[in-house]
């Protein structure tokens, strides 16, 4: 007749690969039919529960409590493979070659590894925030595995890492590559010019291999934990990994990806990434933009999209840190107006600079609130549709007939406030037979009264056409240069010229806020990889594997899980601290 033996320790630890390996060995044993080996939680109680192991004795168990359960045919066999749990424990660890002492204690496995940058955490989530912070105060880096962290010890966690300088990557967090080295599960991949940054474990992993199956490689991948973009959490780790990845000189492409993130958060981290003197691409899931790239950030919607983008980027010869000259305004130089004859041109300028500009007035907006009440008066930035209804009636169109255009570029030029003007030249059949023959001297003029007055105006002129349309392109774009316009072919081109104008008057008038951090040293990652290993064996045994170098520390719950008495050891060993 079959029989069941139970054994509850008490504060006991082994990690899951050791327990999963155990319940193995158990169940391989003579004689059992079955085995458990699971810490009490209530969720475990339950994969028990489904193969007829919980019992009674087994029910009782506390989360913390390592439960042994074993179901023999016989009382005996199940006792004597109880009976064999600590041989074979001593078994396991002595066959994977792991005989040297281990510290139990951080400050103990520091000293022994002194060069450690970081300390790998994959305890039971009760006692992960416990050890961060152990690790956290003695100036290691956290890569924090562990799950079932509080929303509040990883905000309380964070805010300390980052006002000394380092990072917590996690809770949760399943991956990383620093300098070359895999932490957790990560990809063999080669080290290159691209740097990631992540709330997203397989989703990291994924462009990392995609990059090195099309030929480039990877700086660092910093994870940072599924929740750091949340509102809560506010991107603290992503803002540390982004200003690292911005820093460090090797990164030569920075690659943004998480989950759906908080759009708030989202657009802010957008902005800082914004400031990078090179390329950014943003995969963040289920985040709406409007365009697809935004000066030197690149917007990609699926993980090998970012991949390509990034890969592609690594050769380009764009210059990224490039600033526009504004020095050439007068003070109180500050605002935009737009003169177009054509509706879509104009509604697609408006679009482009809802990335650079709080607000843009207009006949034809975007929203309503931002309707100008009278269509004859400009307030602040604003674009203006000739075209529409109220400007046509009795009159030809605008891409007919520029009189009105001209007497609006006329008003706008006297404006003191007045920094920028941007019009649209369509050739074509249909069209004005020559419109830069019309508008070339109301540019020079305009240009002229502000000079006068001891002001620069710029005027931006987007020319639509085609070497073949009647009026000459190539002659039109020479009047509109000759009258000193700038002239783009491109409404995209000319629309982020004048939004990145725009947004570093705007700068130099109101210097934005910044949240100061204390940076993370970039030689601290870039130095060779050394690790304390606190958990996970496996995890150890991946750094020894790819050259690292890393301490397994032995780990116990404090005061076998007594928060009591976890609390006294705390306050004695900080008044010990303190004399």
């Amino acid at each position: 007749m079959s029989a069941i033996k139970v054994e509850i320790r008490t504060g006991a630890y082994y990690d899951s690969v050791i327990l999963m390996q155990l319940q193995r060995t158990l169940a391989e044993q003579p004689g059992i039919i079955d085995a458990g080996v699971v810490m009490g939680t209530a969720a475990n109680k339950d994969v028990l529960a489904q193969s007829d192991l919980l019992v009674p004795e087994a029910e009782v168990a506390n989360p913390d409590d390592l439960v042994l359960v074993i179901k023999g045919k016989d009382e005996s066999s199940a006792q004597a493979a109880l009976d064999k749990v600590d041989e074979l424990v001593a078994s396991r660890r002595s066959s994977g070659g792991d005989e040297d002492y281990r510290p139990h204690s951080l400050e103990t496995a520091a000293k022994m590894l002194p060069d450690a940058q970081w300390v790998l955490i994959s305890t039971p989530g009760r006692y992960a925030a416990g050890v961060s912070r152990q690790a956290l105060e003695l100036g290691k880096h956290v890569f924090l595995y562990s799950d079932n962290v509080s929303l509040e010890d990883e905000i309380s966690l964070k805010q300390y890492a980052a006002s000394k300088g380092l990072l917590v990557m996690g809770p949760d967090c399943g991956t990383a590559i620093v300098n070359g080295i895999g932490l957790g599960f990560a990809n063999k991949v080669r080290k290159g010019s691209i740097g990631l940054v992540a709330a997203s474990g397989t989703g990291l992993q994924q462009i990392c291999v995609r990059i090195h199956q099309m030929g480039r490689g990877i700086t660092h991948a910093l994870g940072t934990g599924g929740r750091d973009l949340t509102e809560a959490v506010n991107a603290i780790t992503a803002r540390q990994g982004l200003d690292l990845m911005a820093r460090d000189p090797d990164t030569k492409v920075i690659v943004l990806v998480s989950k759906p993130p908080s759009p708030k958060v989202a657009d802010e981290l957008v902005r800082a990434a914004r400031s990078a003197d090179k390329p950014v691409v943003v995969d963040f899931i289920g985040y709406a933009t409007a365009s697809r790239r935004v000066d030197n950030i690149f917007f990609a919607t699926t993980f090998d999209e970012a991949a390509e983008l990034a890969v592609k980027l690594v050769d380009s010869e764009e210059d990224f840190a490039s600033e526009p000259d504004i020095s050439k305004f007068a003070k109180g130089q500050r605002y935009l107006r737009g003169l177009f004859s054509g509706g879509t041109l104009q509604y697609e300028v408006m679009l482009i600079l809802e990335n650079y500009l709080p607000v843009v007035y207009s006949n034809a907006p975007l929203y309503k609130k931002n309707k100008l009440e009278d269509s004859l008066v400009s307030v602040e930035h604003t674009l203006i549709d000739l075209g529409e209804d109220e400007f046509t009636v009795g009159r030809l169109h605008p891409m007919m007939d520029n009189d009105l255009r001209i007497r609006r570029l006329e008003k706008e030029a006297r404006d003191p406030e007045v920094a920028l003007i941007l019009l649209d030249v369509v050739l074509g059949y249909g069209a004005h037979n020559n419109p830069a023959g019309d508008l070339a001297p109301a540019i020079a003029a305009g240009i002229k009264t502000a000079k006068d007055a001891g002001r620069h105006l710029e005027v931006v002129a987007l020319v639509s056409g085609t070497d073949e349309d009647p009026q000459g392109m190539d002659g039109q774009i020479k009047l509109l240069e000759e009258a000193g316009a700038k002239v783009e072919i491109s409404n995209d081109a000319a629309a982020r010229y004048v939004g990145r104008t725009l947004q570093a008057i705007e700068r130099a008038i109101d210097p934005p806020t910044v949240e100061k951090m204390q940076q993370v040293a970039l030689e601290s990652i870039n130095k060779p990889m050394a690790g304390i290993n606190v958990g996970l064996e496996s995890f150890t045994e991946s750094l020894i594997d790819q050259g690292a170098s890393a301490v397994q520390m032995e780990w116990k719950p404090v005061a076998s899980g007594s928060d009591k008495l976890a609390g006294i050891l705390s306050r004695m060993k900080g008044k010990v601290r303190d004399e």
